[in-house]
């Protein structure tokens, strides 16, 4: 038997409509659809309004998400940005804000900035505080996901195992949600990009290089929420190039943003970082873009091997570098297709981010979303709150 959980899943996905929709695919009684849709209305998860069309007699009721009561926050933090966005429950972007900010800063000052951009979205949007039921950060780093911890990231000096997920919880009644940016990233991307598929790697080509995976729709961590971690995989021949983590020869000591920037000062064209790189690209400079189209091959080596292992069935490539798509990616696709095996490759796509600078943030409000709309969950708030418990759909 369907629980209320199950009921509003069903709604969510815009399986059922109506409590006669309900009943017809649920094979459940009538009486037994009005008291789980009941107790989801009660609990201001979902609303019914009249569609105003009337074919004659009483017009037909239409249950939906109570978006307006409910919504989340996602964040994207990068090494040097920081962008939050408010979205309703139903996944409408509702407000959002980029800002230039150091993750070298610390958890303190990065936090208290997450909130008071928080405030003022909720602010701009009309909504109050309490409509907040979670929120979903991407950090740039390794993050265990059951505790919203970061552990040992390279870039972000001072995190290490700090409690996230505390900061907020200890100030506010919702669920915080921490995971590594590329696998938000990933979610933002089947979500809110236009690559509809099963299978996907989600690669971020930036300062350091990630991947997320998206694997039978769902997005896939490892035991540990390691899953992914692709930048620290061995380049042969690259044993000089010391990277952060404190191997020599990693993916990205050789071909991410900051190792580009660096190679290219030392040959005298000046380059900050990964985004310089990338301009200098556009305004056609050849050492740049010769370094650039080996980075792709050198990231499409690596892929290949993954492209034989899980069989993906599209690649899509993001992150500041992203911007230079023409010449990384010729480079990426020409090892995959040579490296990987045809029947792999038959039908592989390999194609830059769609969903826009935003994405990260936007999959980060969906890790959110999914949390509070999880049938399970959903299932243990309701239990809690009729055992007196205090309100927790979250």
């Amino acid at each position: 038997m369907s629980s209320p959980g199950d009921i509003l899943d069903l709604i969510s996905r815009g399986d059922a409509a109506t409590r006669a929709d309900l009943a017809r695919v649920t094979g459940m009684a009538r009486s037994t659809v009005a008291q789980r849709v009941d107790t989801l209305i009660a609990y201001g998860l979902v609303e019914e309004r009249e569609t105003g069309a009337s074919t004659g007699g009483r017009p037909p009721r239409v249950l939906r998400l109570a978006t307006e009561r409910n919504c989340v926050v996602g964040v994207d933090l990068g090494a040097t940005h920081c962008r939050v966005a408010l979205m309703d429950i139903g996944g409408t972007l509702l407000a959002d804000r980029e800002d230039p900010l150091r993750i070298t800063e610390g958890p303190e000052a990065v936090l208290r900035h997450i909130d008071e951009r928080m405030h003022e979205l909720l602010a701009q949007a009309g909504r109050p505080l309490a409509a907040v039921k979670a929120i979903g950060i991407g950090v740039p780093g390794p993050v265990e996901f059951a505790t919203g911890r970061p552990v040992n990231p390279p870039i972000m000096p001072g995190w290490h195992e700090f409690p996230i997920p505390d900061y907020f919880t200890s100030r506010y009644d919702l669920e915080v949600l921490v995971d590594n940016d590329v696998n938000a990233l990933a979610l933002g991307e089947v979500r809110h990009g236009s690559t509809a598929a099963d299978n996907l790697l989600f690669v971020k080509v930036g300062t350091g290089i990630g991947c997320g995976i998206i694997a039978g729709g769902r997005l896939h961590r490892g035991a540990q929420g390691a899953a992914g971690d692709i930048g620290h995989i061995r380049v042969p021949g690259a044993d000089t190039a010391a990277c952060r983590c404190g191997n020599t020869g990693c993916l990205e000591a050789v071909a991410g943003g900051a190792a580009l920037a660096a190679r290219l000062a030392e040959a005298g064209v000046p380059a900050a970082d990964g985004r310089a790189v990338v301009d200098l690209v556009s305004s056609g400079d050849p050492l740049a873009v010769r370094l650039v189209r080996e980075a792709g091959r050198d990231i499409g080596d690596v892929l290949a091997g993954l492209v034989n292992f899980f069989n993906p069935e599209a690649i899509v490539v993001g992150g500041v570098m992203a911007a230079a798509h023409e010449h990384l990616l010729a480079g990426v696709r020409e090892v995959i297709y040579q490296r990987s095996l045809p029947l792999a490759t038959h039908r592989l796509t390999v194609v830059p981010t769609e969903a826009g600078e935003a994405g990260g943030a936007l999959g980060a409000g969906r890790l959110a979303i999914d949390h509070i709309l999880d049938p399970r969950n959903i299932d243990r708030a309701l239990a809690a709150h009729a055992a007196g418990a205090a309100p927790a759909a979250r």
